[in-house]
């Protein structure tokens, strides 16, 4: 009898005119000219195999089969790649093998089931690995690595090439146009197999648990539904911006003379030939000198600021992306942040939208939707930051349907209350009272209330909550505008030291992590505190959450921080977006840990809501596709439900209803 196959590593090489980075992995394959053309891969960790299907050579029907086969598990490093770019081939080439999944009413049926696939590029990002194959075969330091050359192969066959005189004009290279390159290809496609099989065998006694990847599937059906664009507002806010800046342009050339009022050197060389000197003409000191600058000079720099609006790239981000039927997909990536295992965007980025505060948002829209220009310009001073604002009502549900929207109140905070022991924060939260109010109350030792007694007490109370709740000081209090507020420099210590006095567990919790982890990384051993765990175990430190999922830090040890004092050091991805050695402490520690449970929780509520289309989720929002009989209340009920790891922990979600995406 022949053995059944357990799983399939594999590895494609493609083609397509469609640019990956910029419109994205869906995208890419729907283009009519996409292609396979090298397919690697390895039953059971056997023997690598490359068909050449550029040249001709075939699948193995046995191997089509287990493409559709849910009972084998198909490995890949980035595995989204793979299973979107043979949903398509599958469909083109072998309709009678492909099936789907989901309902028929659903977005996602011209993919693969992705609950068959696991991915190794997420197993490393679990592990604090870096999110490419290069880096993490580096990192482990396998024997197989990945071939430098890559890039340029790439490069050469599987993007469409300038025509010259020298290739003949060809707008494509093929195999035989350079066959030593081609078969150092073949063996580029092979190894990069042979790295991701070694990449599981190095990582084997680390598994990651079942419900990571029930996390990963449900990610993965969310980046397969998309969420619908309304096109004509896309369309015409390009058009709009294009025609503004164009006036803006004008003006400015008119007020300035310069030949290119854009440039960042004419235009300081300009105002300091008017008496303005500025060492930099970025958005915050601008926005300084607009208050104090004489009338002309500030008329330009008003001007200035309205052509620095980068509203544009978040359309053209979505005119890029929009698939065939209207929809943009492939907008998170699942562990992204491998400190925490939040979820970070690609794209059109959803993450970081503007927000929108205009009263007459739907007018706005609707003239933007309408393409009238005349009567935008007319009704709207400053069309740059009307477009940007309207950045989010080009995403809508489909005809007939609805966005629900719920999001969880002061996520952070309650879990940060709750792991600390903070009662008097628990006791805010269960009364559903406001905790910027509460603490300014606790801070200040007298009654503060929302738009009543003390009121301006409240924004200093939010400005420390969102500053000192990691161990933040005075800088982080200037980093969240505490001075743009109207907060005096030294004031900013007192308000500090006032928070912590208020939040006396919450001080003494980042201390006892801090312990913990020293003691852990030093002895080697296994240390815990408020309900956390921490071991240390060949080379890596784990913090254990309450959820069993655990955090992963690579080759901890113990350093010297710039004080002279104790600080806990590790390898990851930092602010220099390269692999290096960071360094952390106690309350830094305590960030991640809530922002880990935070992200747990949000999952746990998705999981909860999966049967409800979810097409997007920002933050700690969930935005769901929905039938116009589907209740809010009930939406919202379900999202604050509280897991069973996390008793005694008080969620809250809010939401709204609306026929184009908005904040509420």
């Amino acid at each position: 009898m022949e053995k059944k196959i357990k799983c399939i590593n594999l590895d494609l090489e493609t083609f397509s005119d469609v640019d990956l980075q910029k419109c994205g992995l869906y995208k890419y394959a729907q283009s009519p000219n996409f292609e396979i053309l090298l397919f690697g891969y390895a039953v059971d960790g056997g023997e690598v195999h490359v068909i050449d299907l550029s040249s001709g050579e075939k699948i193995p029907q046995e191997i089509i089969e287990v493409l559709t086969d849910d009972s084998v598990i198909k490995w890949s490093f980035n595995c989204a790649f793979e299973r979107i770019c043979l949903s398509v081939w599958l469909r083109r080439n072998c309709p009678e093998h492909f099936s789907s999944y989901s309902i028929d009413v659903d977005t996602v049926g011209d993919y693969l089931d992705p609950s068959a696939w696991k991915c190794s590029m997420i197993w490393s990002a679990y592990m604090g690995l870096p999110l490419s194959l290069a880096g993490v075969g580096t990192v482990l330091g396998l024997e197989e690595q990945k071939l430098k050359e890559g890039k340029d192969l790439i490069r050469y066959f599987c993007v469409p090439c300038k025509p010259t005189k020298v290739n003949g004009g060809r707008t494509r290279n093929l195999p035989v146009h350079d066959e030593e390159k081609w078969n150092l290809f073949k063996f580029y496609n092979k190894r990069d197999v042979e790295v991701e099989i070694s990449i599981q065998e190095k990582l084997k006694q680390y598994p990651v648990p079942d419900f990571v990847w029930e996390e990963y599937h449900l990610d993965q059906e969310i980046n397969d539904r998309g969420i619908a664009l309304d096109m004509a507002v896309v369309e015409n806010a390009l058009d709009f911006d294009a025609k503004s800046k164009s006036e803006l342009l004008h003006k400015m050339q008119e007020l300035t003379s310069l030949e290119n009022p854009n440039s960042v050197m004419q235009m300081k060389l300009w105002l300091a030939d008017n008496g303005l000197e500025m060492d930099s003409i970025g958005k915050k000191e601008v926005a300084q000198a607009v208050k104090t600058a004489p009338k002309e000079l500030a008329e330009v720099l008003h001007l200035w600021q309205q052509l620095a609006k980068s509203s544009v790239k978040k359309y053209q981000a979505m005119n890029n992306a929009v698939c065939a039927d209207g929809r943009a997909r492939g907008m998170f990536q699942f562990y992204g942040g491998n400190r925490t295992g939040r979820y970070s965007g690609r794209l059109i980025q959803l993450q970081n939208l503007r927000q929108n505060h205009m009263p007459d948002l739907e007018q706005a829209r609707g003239l933007v939707e309408s393409g009238n220009y005349a009567a935008m310009e007319l009704l709207y001073d400053d069309i740059p930051d009307t477009l940007s604002q309207l950045i989010r009502t080009a995403f809508v549900p489909r005809d007939g349907m609805k966005f629900i929207v719920a999001d969880f109140s002061a996520i952070e905070a309650r879990v940060l209350s709750w792991l600390a022991g903070e009662s008097w924060r628990m006791d805010v939260f269960a009364d559903n009272g406001d905790i910027y109010c509460a603490t300014a109350s606790k801070m200040f030792h007298c009654n503060v209330v929302k738009h009543g007694e003390n009121r301006d007490l409240r924004q200093k109370g939010k400005q420390c909550e969102l500053s000192c709740g990691y161990g933040g000081s005075v800088g982080a209090l200037k980093a969240m505008g505490a001075l743009e507020s109207g907060m005096q420099e030294d004031e900013l210590k007192p308000l500090v030291d006032a928070w912590r006095q208020a939040n006396p567990n919450i001080v003494r919790f980042w201390w006892a992590v801090d312990r913990a982890v020293k003691e852990c990384i030093k002895q080697k051993t296994s240390t815990k505190t408020h309900g956390i765990y921490f071991s240390y175990q060949s080379g890596f430190l784990f913090i254990t959450l309450p959820s069993c999922r655990k955090l992963a830090y690579v080759k901890p040890r113990i350093g010297e921080n710039r004080f002279g004092g104790e600080s806990v050091t590790y390898e990851g991805v930092g602010g220099t977006k390269k692999w290096e050695r960071i360094e952390s402490y106690g309350p830094k520690f305590v960030e991640n840990i809530v922002q880990a449970i935070s992200r747990d929780i949000l999952c746990f509520a998705m999981e909860t809501l999966k049967n409800c289309m979810i097409v997007a989720h920002v933050h700690d929002e969930v935005i769901i596709e929905a039938d116009m009989r589907m209740s809010l209340s009930v939406v919202c009920e379900q999202m604050a439900r509280t897991p069973t790891w996390a008793k005694g922990l008080l969620l809250r979600a809010d939401g709204y209803t609306c026929q184009f995406y908005q904040k509420d």
